[in-house]
């Protein structure tokens, strides 16, 4: 924000100050009353800038409350295959197990090998080096270090020493790819649901 900015939003706040204070006033409340009045006037003008600057989490953490209550990212075993639900975004991300560490994963064939953010690999310690290798991804090329997941488990099928690459680059998603999908038996959709088969 720049002066000019901060400028008309103070003559704006005097104003709006100035109209209140003038309409107590003219009504004659008395000063306790008024001041009574005028905080909880100032709590509520709080508590709506607060629902406006914040309205973005509220709704993110409304969603994934409702995704939760229908079990997305929940594996529902079928006999030995598992059907992963379709999540409101149209997406299929599922709750799996990285060397031991809970990891919230967006299922993702258009993604060649399983990828993961920083933060994720630190926590779960996977073990990165060798060359850096570019990646090509919905947001452009970004640059990955190469990876081994000592383990991978979605429900009951897992994967030892399955190939990842890592960079800060991903923001906080974490992604299955087919490297993953493609060591199944099958896998594919049926309805709103991501069938996988070991």
């Amino acid at each position: 924000m720049n002066d000019g900015d901060q400028a008309l939003s103070a003559v704006y706040l005097a104003g709006v100050l100035v109209l209140v204070v003038s309409a107590l006033m003219v009504r004659r409340i008395p000063i306790g009353q008024g001041l009574k009045m005028f905080a909880g006037w100032v709590l509520i003008f709080l508590a709506a800038f607060v629902a406006f600057a914040l309205k973005d989490d509220f709704t993110a953490l409304g969603k994934r409350i409702v995704a939760e209550g229908r079990g997305e990212g929940q594996v529902v075993a079928v006999g030995e295959e598992l059907r992963i639900r379709k999540s409101m975004d149209g997406h299929f991300w599922v709750n799996a197990e990285l060397n031991g560490h809970s990891v919230r994963f967006l299922v993702d064939s258009g993604a060649t090998v399983t990828s993961l953010s920083a933060r994720t690999a630190a926590r779960a310690e996977v073990a990165t080096g060798g060359f850096p290798v570019l990646v090509n991804t919905a947001n452009g090329m970004v640059q990955a270090r190469r990876g081994r997941a000592d383990r991978l488990k979605v429900g009951g099928i897992e994967r030892r020493d399955l190939a990842v690459h890592v960079s800060e680059a991903f923001g906080d998603t974490d992604v299955i790819g087919m490297n993953f999908l493609s060591s199944l038996s099958a896998w594919g959709v049926e309805g709103q649901w991501l069938v996988l088969k070991p």
